[in-house]
């Protein structure tokens, strides 16, 4: 049973699997002894990796913002997880964002856990707003 999200490796070959299933991709923003990142992985995003209606309606990836894990980004370029954060502007972890094929934001970033009885809601409407989203780019 995975314990983690799959770390982003290769953004542009995510965002080719994006463009063929009409799913977006959501990636977690995380750092190491995050408390916070630790409980948006283990109590949402996973089970919701998991859950029959949520396993299929996004790709989920993590990002190290601390890390210099290598990256392939949107565009192909070889960069680090922790400056495609920077470039995105991510500041703070936890950070949820959507992106679609070409790495364009589909809905407002989530930052922080504000108010855990409704993240899991929040996280839900985000993916139903960026999947409409790609949806309209497609008509």
């Amino acid at each position: 049973m995975a314990t983690d999200l799959p770390r982003a490796d290769d953004l542009q070959a995510d965002g080719r699997a994006a463009q063929k299933s009409g799913s977006p991709i959501l990636v977690l923003f995380s750092q190491a002894d995050c408390q916070w990142c630790e409980r948006a992985r283990r109590e949402y995003l996973i089970p919701m990796s998991r859950d029959a209606h949520l396993k299929d309606a996004v790709k989920y990836r993590q990002i190290d913002i601390d890390s210099d894990r290598p990256l392939i980004d949107f565009r192909g370029q070889t960069s680090t997880h922790r400056n495609f954060a920077k470039e995105q502007k991510i500041r703070f972890a936890p950070t949820l964002a959507l992106y679609g094929p070409s790495g364009e934001r589909l809905d407002e970033a989530i930052v922080g856990m504000r108010l855990p009885d409704f993240y899991g809601q929040y996280i839900e409407q985000s993916i139903d707003a960026a999947r409409a989203r790609m949806k309209e780019k497609d008509h």
